[in-house]
């Protein structure tokens, strides 16, 4: 593999995980309560995101090869 396309790419996969990490945990559908001290927090669909960019990533990767 050419070293340029690497750091392409791996410039676009640390572009897209930190996107991610400013909007991880905020978007609809996560799941989040809190009575008293205890708190509970279920990113449902912040892990359906990550899934399908990892998914289309790891997609992409394997077209390179």
């Amino acid at each position: 593999m050419n070293i340029g396309k690497l750091f392409i790419i791996l410039g676009i996969v640390f572009l897209v995980i930190g996107i991610i990490w400013t909007y991880i945990g905020k978007l609809p559908g996560d799941i989040s309560f809190k009575k008293g001290n205890v708190s509970f927090h279920f990113p449902i669909m912040t892990s359906i995101v990550v899934s399908i960019i990892l998914s289309l990533i790891f997609f992409i990767l394997g077209k390179f090869r």
